[in-house]
């Protein structure tokens, strides 16, 4: 059964994940902004959230005046998934730091070997 939660107290789950997010790298992140939205893009109701743009590994010389990056957070599918707050909180905490990791070059593949799936 789908946990309830409003959107303030969703958004204060995610910015207390970001605390949780050692400083030195915090600082590391370049040119992203993080984002609740309450529902996925049309057509993947189970994606939890999605980072859009160039990861620091690939962004060159000539990386200039391009919007912020995007981590986006979705509100309704993570509560689908999670059967009670505390599971909401873990799956916060591991969206965010999966979505980071993105914004750092890391792809899917490392991030399941890692523990971050």
């Amino acid at each position: 059964m789908p946990v309830e939660m409003d959107r303030d107290r969703f958004e204060e789950l995610v910015g207390e994940a970001l605390d949780e997010v050692p400083e030195e790298l915090l600082r590391l992140m370049d040119n992203v902004v993080i984002l609740v939205e309450d529902d996925s893009p049309p057509g993947e109701p189970e994606l939890l959230g999605l980072y859009e743009g160039h990861a620091l590994t690939e962004r060159g010389w000539d990386y200039a005046g391009v919007l912020p990056d995007r981590i986006t957070i979705y509100r309704h599918p993570i509560l689908r998934v999670c059967d009670s707050e505390d599971d909401v909180v873990d799956e916060v905490a591991v969206t965010v730091v999966h979505e980071i990791a993105h914004h750092f070059g890391i792809d899917d593949a490392r991030l399941h070997d890692l523990g971050w799936g």
